[in-house]
């Protein structure tokens, strides 16, 4: 596998991308993130097109762009990635509404050829798509010892428009995804949070898709405020540190949920995932070491399923919240996952509103939020 970046710069109050190395027109794929403006001007699609004549040009907007060890804003990053041995297909599908995105999430894993296909990257816009019933739509229809994994456009802390883009201009409420063919391409996925829970398990008694209106029979905002104390009177800014961990049935892994919005009027609260009723839910809370201590861990999870190869790429999906706690030690989380694979591993990514992988435990992928993923990729 070859690999080669570009980082979108600007000189003389224009934009341009410039190469770290040999660019290679055979390219097979090109990972695009960052700033969903720049790449609507300046013709950057029409350069990258230039550049790589052959290459699924594939991306999101961000939360900011991951360089290697940086994390970048109002930039693009790009990543040019040539198999050796592995095929690689796109596919892009509408999602009409809201209530569409289960069904959408068939109709794009539809539109890949199930024989060969060993992997499936995915993006989704990351806020007109129900990113849970869209990836239960996907999985559904997944052949058998097909994973897949990604994450959700962003926008940093506007929660305005996202995009997507698949060989073609950025845009909105849609899903977009790679397929990669051929068994000599292994792929490692890994998701964790590193919170730590505080309180009691709670029933969900009262919710609907992704809002959540009682706990245990009660207000779920009164509830919710009342652990907060203090934090609750920066709400909904301040719900980003204290994501609710859920367990749908006994025997489920538990995935984290980030809040989105509160309703003082229906003392409910919106969440970046579904939260269903008969789950159990409980708060969490966590510091900067262990978020840090929680990406090392997914880093070398992605590792270890590699089964002694070195991989070539790992792509980083971090949630927007988890940057939103992080703050200026944002990077640190990058430099954990840098100390845990070779040096020789390109790394790339953006922050998200929502990651796609299985439990850290492993088995069927998820939507997950306030967590890293790491993705790596590795040829034999």
């Amino acid at each position: 596998m070859k690999i080669e970046q570009c980082q979108e710069l600007r000189v003389h109050g224009k934009s341009r991308l410039y190469e770290n190395g040999t660019i290679d027109p055979g390219a097979q794929v090109v990972l695009v993130f960052g700033n969903a403006g720049l790449f609507r001007s300046e013709c950057c699609f029409s350069q990258l097109r230039t550049r790589f004549p052959q290459a699924h040009i594939f991306g999101c907007s961000s939360g900011g762009a991951i360089q290697d060890t940086r994390v970048l804003d109002d930039q693009i990053v790009a990543t040019a990635l040539t198999f050796d041995h592995t095929e690689v297909r796109a596919a892009r599908e509408p999602v009409s509404t809201f209530d569409d995105s289960y069904s959408a999430g068939q109709r794009l894993i539809r539109q890949f050829d199930p024989k060969g296909l060993s992997h499936v990257l995915v993006l989704a816009d990351g806020l007109k798509v129900n990113g849970s019933d869209l990836v239960e739509g996907m999985t559904s229809v997944l052949p058998l010892g097909t994973r897949i994994s990604g994450g959700f456009a962003a926008d940093g802390d506007q929660l305005s428009k996202t995009y997507v883009w698949c060989n073609g201009e950025p845009e909105e409420a849609a899903a977009v995804a790679l397929g990669f063919y051929g068994d000599r391409l292994t792929v490692g996925v890994c998701a964790t949070g590193g919170w730590g829970p505080f309180g009691p398990d709670r029933l969900i008694t009262k919710s609907r898709k992704n809002v959540l209106y009682e706990f245990d029979g009660r207000p779920a905002l009164e509830l919710y405020k009342r652990y907060l104390g203090d934090h609750a009177a920066g709400l909904p800014a301040t719900g980003l540190m204290f994501p609710l961990d859920l367990r749908v049935r006994d025997d489920s892994d538990r995935v984290l949920r980030s809040l989105l919005s509160i309703d003082e009027k229906e003392q409910s609260i919106t969440f970046a995932g579904n939260v269903p009723e008969g789950a159990y839910a409980r708060f969490m809370m966590g510091y900067v070491d262990e978020l840090v201590d929680g990406t090392q861990r997914a880093a070398r999870s992605s590792l270890q399923q590699l089964h002694g190869v070195a991989p070539t790429f790992s792509l980083l999906v971090s949630c927007n919240a988890r940057r939103s706690v992080l703050k200026q030690r944002v990077e640190e989380e990058v430099e954990a996952v840098r100390e845990i694979l070779s040096p020789g591993t390109t790394l790339a990514g953006f922050y998200s509103y929502g990651e796609i992988a299985p439990p850290e435990t492993g088995g069927t992928s998820v939507l997950h939020n306030e967590t890293m993923v790491v993705i790596s990729f590795a040829e034999t």
